[in-house]
């Protein structure tokens, strides 16, 4: 049997490791830093047979995958969520003590579910503590998935000897995708870690480049210059061919360059020899994506295998309908009645109307009559469609202090943090609490149909207590799968009166704060989530470029566009507008990122390129790889 390997980096590791010092192993897209995580657990345990390693991902797939490739009795992989509140849930009254704290700190994100503080004995009655489930239920001392690292950093920032039992517990802590886990697990690891006088040693894995989650750490740049942390880079790349590795280099700022893996076996060989791959930069004044999918340079794409062809769009709009959730997406993007309230407080502001906020909605908008220029009543015109009018009626007898509250946001629908198909809870997620609900019934199907029984009870509470218990299971789970033409509410009402997924606070509190939009929601088809579903987790042609990151694909393709999302600006990434450097930056990283999926052809879309923007598509992909589309 072949002796494995050990990589250099893998070499430099080890001589931080040795110098008592925590890393940073850096490597850009592609470049195997899974490969190089493992190795170091191997070698962490073969240098000292009894050396405790604990390794925290981002989710359950890639715990799956590590403890896959390293079966030792020594190494513990969980989600970093997992790992924190099993180092906290024994410590019972201290936990209690800082829920109550953060119940009653306004800054907190742990909001109070009363009308007034809570005092100490508020959890006294519990029988079971505090515990962690996939639901949330203050008063019953139940957190879920969003509470674990506020709580989990309070804890060890009051009590150091969490500290020193962890560093007892573990002598290697490994952070993979650091740049995606929020400040405050950093903070435990590299701040609250030095209240303790014990060593042990703290890697990261990852890539700055990749950070494209506004919550996530994004980079250890303040921890480097302090020298609590000490950086590897790793410069291979063995997905991308050698035009795509180009490109992406020119988009990197922090002085790593990559190039291609000698390694013989890796994606972007061929026999021997790396593939030299194509990238094209596509610009026309015709923005219908059909007609440039249907020109010669991708006669040989496939968009309907969606394991090899990919579409990448920053926004989501233009894909609603071909995917299947139009109805979703005109509900949370474009309801006329919540647009036309907008523009009515819009006039009140710019013409310092003074209102009764008591007074209905109805007569507020007939008071401040808002025209069109055709000195036209817009709300006459609106009412004109008997849907429309159908909505009004809904709210227009509230007082417009309510109305004035409602906000609709598609982000609130389709917001795309990374995840795996097992996150329901989605760490960070602009999603509201009603999508969050409905994923969770959709997640717990896909457990059942991936046979992951186990997970299953888990997440439902489930118990099988014999095989007519299984039978019924199995049941209940194909009946929900069928019920794709029942409106939403009675799939919601029928998974949680089945136990299959309970109403939990957020989802009855939403209920309750957001009547309008639920009213809404609620009749849809479930058909059209169960859509929208399967095009969040991949299983569709059609992808955002936020999604498609850890992911790689035969053929890319990619459409610059930001979707007036101000967030983003890809006219100022080819035009390198720093001064704009927030948005520059995110647009920069979501362009790596999208480039970096490619194994063999990536082509880029841009409408209507300015001169400044085509000169810039010139540097960067070469005059034979820009072409005009008539």
């Amino acid at each position: 049997m072949a002796e494995t390997i050990i990589e250099p980096e893998v070499v430099k590791i080890f001589e931080h490791i040795e110098s008592g010092d925590n890393f940073l192993l850096s490597g850009g897209a592609g470049s195997g830093k899974t490969y190089s995580l493992v190795q170091v657990i191997k070698k962490a345990i073969e240098n000292n047979p009894t050396s405790r390693v604990a390794c925290m991902t981002y989710t359950n797939a890639a715990v799956r995958e590590i403890e896959e490739r390293v079966n030792h009795d020594n190494l513990t992989v969980s989600t970093i969520h997992d790992f924190l509140w099993n180092r906290i849930k024994s410590f019972q009254n201290e936990l209690k003590k800082v829920l109550i704290s953060l119940i009653n700190a306004e800054e907190s994100l742990i909001k109070n579910p009363e009308e007034y503080p809570v005092d100490n004995s508020y959890f006294d009655l519990l029988e079971d503590g505090i515990q962690y489930k996939e639901y949330l239920r203050i008063r019953e001392g139940v957190i879920s998935h969003d509470e674990v690292l506020e709580l989990a950093n309070h804890m060890f920032r009051e009590y150091p000897q969490l500290s020193d039992i962890l560093k007892d517990k573990y002598e290697y802590i490994f952070i993979d995708e650091y740049q995606d886990t929020n400040p405050l697990v950093v903070e435990i690891f590299l701040d609250h870690f030095k209240q303790s006088q014990k060593k042990n040693i703290i890697g990261f894995f990852g890539d700055a480049m990749q950070s494209i989650y506004d919550d996530g750490i994004g980079d250890l740049n303040k921890y480097l210059e302090q020298g609590d942390v000490h950086e590897v880079q790793k410069t291979q790349n063995r997905r991308n061919p050698e035009l795509v590795i180009g490109l992406a280099n020119q988009l990197r700022t922090d002085g790593l360059q990559q190039e291609p893996s000698v390694d013989e076996s890796a994606p972007n060989m061929n026999e021997g020899v790396v593939q030299q791959g194509k990238i094209k930069f596509l610009y026309s004044t015709n923005n219908d994506l059909n007609v440039i999918r249907n020109t010669e340079y991708f006669k040989d794409w496939d968009f309907e295998n969606s394991k090899e062809t990919k579409e990448l769009n920053l926004t989501h709009n233009l894909i609603a309908p071909k995917a299947g959730f139009p109805q979703l997406m005109a509900i949370y993007d474009k309801d006329p009645i919540i647009s036309f309230k907008k523009d009515l407080l819009k006039k009140i502001k710019d013409k310092g109307l003074e209102i009764d906020e008591a007074s209905s909605f109805e007569i507020v908008a007939q008071s401040v009559p808002l025209l069109n220029r055709q000195r036209q009543n817009k709300l006459d015109i609106l009412l004109e469609n008997p849907q429309n009018q159908e909505l009004y009626n809904r709210l227009k007898d509230l007082p417009f202090s309510e109305v004035r509250k409602i906000y609709l946001s598609k982000d609130s629908l389709i917001d795309d943090k990374k995840q795996d198909a097992d996150e329901e809870s989605k760490k960070g997620s602009k999603r509201d609490n009603l999508i969050k609900h409905l994923f969770k019934i959709q997640n717990t199907i896909h457990l059942y149909k991936e046979k992951r029984y186990n997970e299953f009870i888990r997440k439902t509470e489930f118990e099988i207590t014999s095989i007519e218990r299984k039978r019924e299971i199995k049941a209940l789970i194909e009946q929900i799968e069928g019920m794709s033409e029942n409106t939403i509410e009675e799939v919601v009402d029928f998974a949680n009166e089945s136990g299959l997924c309970i109403k939990d606070d957020r989802f009855n509190g939403f209920v309750e704060k957001n009547a309008y939009l639920y009213s809404r929601v609620k009749s849809v088809v479930y058909g059209e989530f169960q859509n929208l579903y399967n095009y969040l987790e991949g299983f569709t042609p059609f992808s955002t470029q936020h999604k498609v990151k850890g992911t790689e694909f035969k053929n890319v393709f990619v459409i610059l566009d930001n979707g007036k999302w101000n967030n983003y600006n890809f006219d100022f990434l080819f035009t390198n507008r720093t001064d704009k450097a927030k948005v520059f930056v995110r647009s920069q990283k979501i362009f790596y990122v999208c480039c970096t999926r490619a194994i063999e052809n990536l082509t880029v879309f841009f409408h209507e390129p300015s001169a400044a923007v085509l000169e810039k598509a010139l540097e960067w992909f070469g005059k034979a790889n820009v072409h005009k589309i008539d």
